[in-house]
């Protein structure tokens, strides 16, 4: 790891006490952790959490303390920085004397709510968390989704990143008296999660889905965790993601725009029939009430088409006659978006 100055990572003054580092440190502890941020705050936090558990593993210790007052940056003389190799679970009774009464307790209801201070066992003279114990870890993930493959649907294989809870340190950030090496005290490490997943017919950006016993596999027979997973949907070649509703291009021949007509359209609702009114010009929003995705609130949202003009892929030697015929007839020019108002310029 590259040096920083733990004194000013824990916000301490370099004459603290033991007492007045610990303080700081669960402080700190709480107010980072990755847990308490949101989506887009945790790889910042999680940074942070990673250097508050690196400053504390040196200043909690007297001898590595002592080395770096004296050597500051160079206090490890040329060894890596190891946080331990003691692959030894860190007991509640280890935990208290870490940070004092009913640090355990408190430390992790702050982080993680109660279910993390309940639950522990006797066995062999020594307690274990049963959550880590027994029941398998839940793994958590984000799936990138582009609004075709939302409205497509179906069942789909997925290989995502995850997070699981580090096998290490059981989640707790430490193992003997040293901050957990494997996921430097965050109590979580990265992993990749091969999925076989029907994309629910409610799908919409955010929401979470519950895929029970898909986590990691429970120790000594106990259950398996549960895969929590996100779906983010982003805009594609056909639709495009416009605040709380979903719009799509329409492509019209001109005649078809000129003369109206009826069009089967995919909209998230299912396909429907849309019918043009005669004389529709290219921009125009047509709205399609209850045809998007699924809101909150049960209700479907609202899905818009915006008409194109297009031509055919092929067209037969008559209709491009009577198209320059057309275009030969009239003075009309056709303004608009880019389009300068008149051809005087040239590239």
């Amino acid at each position: 790891m590259k040096f920083q100055d733990y004194y000013q990572v824990l916000g301490v003054a370099r004459d603290a006490d033991a007492d007045a580092v610990k303080k700081a440190y669960r402080s700190l502890a709480l107010k980072w952790h990755p847990d308490r941020h949101k989506e887009g705050e945790r790889e910042q936090a999680e940074a942070r959490f990673k250097r508050i558990n690196e400053a504390y593993e040196v200043l909690s210790d007297p001898d590595k303390r002592k080395r770096y007052d004296r050597f500051g940056e160079n206090w490890q003389q040329g060894e890596d920085f190891d946080p331990g190799a003691e692959n030894v679970r860190m007991t509640p009774e280890e935990f208290e004397a870490r940070f004092g009464s009913g640090g355990f307790s408190e430390l992790f209801e702050s982080l993680f709510g109660d279910q993390f201070s309940r639950g522990f066992r006797q066995a062999g003279g020594r307690e274990h968390h049963a959550r880590f114990r027994h029941r398998g870890a839940d793994v958590r993930a984000e799936l990138n989704l582009t609004v075709s493959d939302a409205v497509a649907g179906g069942k789909r294989r997925f290989d995502i990143p995850a997070t699981k809870t580090c096998s290490t340190c059981a989640g707790v950030g430490f193992v003997g008296q040293h901050v957990c090496p494997a996921c430097a005290g965050v109590g979580r490490v990265h992993d990749r999660k091969t999925i076989d997943l029907t994309i629910p017919a409610n799908i919409r950006d955010g929401l979470s889905v519950r895929l029970k016993g898909m986590g990691e596999p429970g120790e000594q027979g106990g259950e398996a965790g549960d895969f929590f997973i996100t779906f983010r949907l982003a805009s594609d070649d056909v639709y495009r993601i416009a605040g709380t509703t979903i719009e799509a291009d329409l492509p019209l021949a001109p005649w078809e725009a000129l003369a109206g007509t009826k069009v089967a359209v995919r909209t998230p609702g299912g396909a429907v029939h849309v019918t043009i009114p005669a004389g529709t010009r290219a921009g125009k929003r047509l709205r399609l009430r209850g045809k998007g995705l699924i809101q909150p609130s049960g209700k479907r949202g609202e899905f818009f088409v915006v008409v194109r003009l297009a031509l055919p892929a092929w067209l037969s030697d008559e209709q491009k006659r009577l198209l320059r015929e057309a275009g030969e007839k009239g003075a009309s020019r056709v303004v608009g978006g880019a389009r300068a108002a008149t051809t005087e310029e040239s590239v």
